[in-house]
């Protein structure tokens, strides 16, 4: 698979992010190590991710999934994660999720068990929160729908409403609009600009170098931290041919970097990088 990034334009756009805010990271990561398999996956001394829309980019297999868990707190490992709010995270799910029988609503609803308990009962304010997230995501007409009925872009957005019920102050998604329609990327993308511009935290894993170099902040990484800063300190051809080897070509002020498609070790056990 090939992906380009147009140097000469990295443009970063004008954030609703308060600034202000922005000064103390939303996530801060120290010395961490994630093991899997017996080998080490992923490795970070140090790492800030601010508000904001923070891209995480990397070849197969680079660990992005695993970073992401880590964050997450759903992947065991050694070290410290500071984590400055709630945490939403969305998963990649059109693969894993063809099967089920469970309605969108049904799947929405698990977003609201953090604040009502698994067992509790669904109250006005929760009904509220799965309604708006529904209608954010133009699912709505989707509710009693099994997920087994739907296609991999209506299953990622029903997925994506889940995150956003749970009303969190940073959300996190694992290759959101990867494989999916123009549609729901479009929508998926809308989402992602409003929580953005309404204050919150979302750190995306994404293949796509050229809407990595539209983001606040990008994280590069290959089993650890490559780089990390706005779009044109991160994304130098240095950085990229450290990430992508010998895989990187620069074409006068466009760089093309060339992924193998692989399957890992980091995909396989998640089934989210590719």
């Amino acid at each position: 698979m090939g992906i380009t990034l147009n140097m000469a334009t990295p443009d970063s756009p004008d954030s609703g992010v308060d600034r202000a805010k922005g000064s103390a990271p939303a996530i801060t990561v120290d010395n961490i190590r994630v093991s899997r398999g017996g080998r080490e996956a992923m490795r970070v001394d140090h790492l800030e991710i601010p508000h904001g829309v923070t891209a995480l980019v990397g070849p197969n297999g680079s660990g992005k999934s695993t970073l992401l868990h880590a964050i997450a707190h759903v992947l065991p490992f050694v070290g410290d994660i500071n984590v400055g709010g709630d945490v939403a995270y969305v998963l990649q799910t059109q693969h894993a999720s063809e099967h089920l029988l469970v309605t969108a609503r049904e799947v929405v609803a698990l977003g609201r068990a953090a604040q009502r308990g698994p067992f509790g009962r669904l109250r006005a304010n929760d009904r509220a929160a799965i309604d708006r997230a529904m209608d954010r995501l133009d699912i709505a007409d989707l509710a009693k729908r099994h997920l087994a009925e739907m296609s991999g872009g209506q299953r990622q957005r029903v997925f994506v409403a889940q995150g956003l019920a749970q009303e969190a102050d940073i959300l996190l998604l694992d290759e959101p609009v990867a494989g999916l329609d123009i549609v729901s990327i479009g929508q998926i993308r809308k989402i992602i600009e409003e929580e953005r511009a309404a204050g919150r935290t979302v750190v995306v894993a994404t293949h796509d170098l050229d809407e990595a170099a539209r983001s606040d902040h990008v994280v590069l990484v290959k089993g650890r931290v490559v780089s990390s800063g706005p779009p044109a300190e991160a994304l130098t051809p240095e950085h990229l041919v450290a990430a992508y080897g010998g895989r990187v070509l620069q074409l006068g002020d466009e760089v093309v970097a060339i992924d193998d498609g692989v399957h890992h070790e980091d995909h396989e056990h998640h089934h989210h990088d590719h």
